[in-house]
Order: structure tokens, then C-alpha cells, then sequence
């Protein structure tokens, strides 16, 4: 690990999803204590980055191609820092032993990301200012836009521009000013990369923008020239910040 005068600590990313790659590059931009030097594919590019690197912690997934994130944990012979990041909670277990630092389950959300960093951080930057923290008082990180992958390319969408988001399956639709773009993934990983101050998740199938409401009941909102429905779920939180 660095020195704690303050020097930032260097980290990469392991991940076979781009997707995930990338939410968790935005969240590393937004801590000023970390420097990410790195990130790969799979485990087999970051063993070779490492044997002319150190690194001083490692966001890594464990479900992999070739050689999973337990196998390179195993494998490394000064282990950094290590925070897991999976789809899959019943790999819990397996990270423990190996005495991970953290174990994040995704969708991440920025607050169990932080929280996570700062397990890892030595102590004299735990709990250092992020892009959403100022003198003591924490407001959220600012957002602009995300990518998502959609015919075959990534695309930057601005969230000023989405109006609300809509899971058809094993694909989400997002209706922007412009239009509506198709991605294959999950809702829930659309949704961890959304500011909680801009969006709100008000059905299993749906999050709106805040900004973009016209009008709401009990039952259902009004956004753009659609209805959608509340779950009941979703209810009384969606009430609850509307009532703030």
C-alpha cells in the first residue's frame, strides 16, 4: 500500500463486462484518492499487467472466462487489496476465506462502492472527499451521462436527456428527448448507474426521470406522453420522495 501522506492509491479493474467495467471506472473517477492505472478483460491480461506493475487494491469480478477471480486471487503472490464485485452471492463464502478486503454484489450502488473503498483506503484517506463530499457535508457525486451498448457500439447518453426506462425481458428500452435506444441487460444494471437524486424506480419494469413527472397518483405517474403504473412495491418510497 502507498504511504499515507496522501498519495493516491493505484487500482485496476478485472471484468469480463463492459457494462461493469464501467460503472465501476465512473465510480473509481469520482474518488480522488484512488488512481486506476488499469483495467482488463479477463484474469489471464491482468496476471501479465502484474508482473511489471503493483497495484494496490483490485476491483474484481469472480465469475470469469479461463481463469476465474478465486483462481487469480490464489495465484498472486503479494496479494493487494481485493473487493470482489459478482452477479452471484453464493460466491460470498469463497471471498471471505480468501480474506478480501470487501464483497460487492452487483448492481453497485455508489454509497456500498464508497463504503467498500474505504475499508481498503490506509487511514489517513478513508473518508476523504469525493466529488459528492465537501467539508464535511455529503451531496451526491455529479453524473452527466453513462454509455450503454447498443448496435454493437457504446453509446453516451445524457441523463438530462431520459425521460424513463423500460425492461422488456432481457432488454431495457430508454426513451430519451431523441427517441428510445434498446440495450440487452438487466434493468437493475441500468438503474446502479442512475444518479438516486435524478431517477426513481417505480415498477419492477420501470424507473422515470424526477425532472421529466407531469403529474402523479397513488396508482400510477404521468412522463412524456405515456401512463406508466406504481408498483406496489415501489409505492411508498416513490411517495416518500415526492413528498421531500
Amino acid at each position: 500500500m502507498p504511504n499515507e501522506n496522501h498519495m493516491p492509491t493505484n487500482c485496476i479493474i478485472v471484468d469480463d463486462e463492459p457494462m461493469a467495467r464501467d460503472v465501476v471506472r465512473r465510480y473509481v473517477h469520482m474518488i480522488p484518492a484512488l488512481k486506476l492505472i488499469g483495467e482488463f478483460g479477463n484474469a489471464i491480461e491482468a496476471t501479465m499487467f502484474l508482473q511489471d506493475q503493483s497495484v494496490d487494491l483490485i476491483f474484481l469480478d469472480i465469475r470469469m472466462p479461463q481463469l476465474s477471480g478465486v483462481e487469480f486471487v490464489r495465484s498472486l503472490r503479494n496479494m493487494p487489496k481485493i473487493i470482489f464485485t459478482t452477479a452471484h452471492k453464493d460466491y460470498a463464502h469463497e471471498g471471505f476465506e480468501l480474506d478480501v478486503t470487501d464483497y460487492l454484489l452487483k448492481p453497485i450502488r455508489f454509497d456500498r462502492f464508497l463504503k467498500a473503498v474505504n475499508k481498503a483506503l490506509p487511514p489517513k484517506q478513508q473518508e476523504l472527499e469525493t466529488h459528492g463530499i465537501t467539508n464535511g457535508e455529503k451531496i451526491e457525486p455529479a453524473i452527466s451521462f453513462i454509455y450503454l451498448r447498443a448496435e454493437r457500439k457504446m453509446k453516451k447518453v445524457s441523463l438530462d436527456d431520459i425521460i424513463y426506462i423500460e425492461s422488456d425481458r432481457d432488454y431495457v428500452k430508454v426513451y430519451t428527448e431523441n427517441g428510445f435506444i434498446i440495450t440487452r441487460q438487466t434493468i437493475a444494471s441500468v438503474e446502479a448507474m442512475l444518479s438516486e437524486s435524478q431517477f426513481v424506480r417505480i415498477h419492477r419494469s420501470y424507473i422515470v426521470s424526477v425532472s421529466k413527472l407531469k403529474s402523479f397518483t397513488t396508482e400510477t405517474v404521468e412522463i412524456g406522453n405515456k401512463e406508466l403504473p406504481i408498483g406496489k412495491l415501489y409505492r411508498n418510497n416513490f411517495l416518500k420522495l415526492q413528498s421531500n
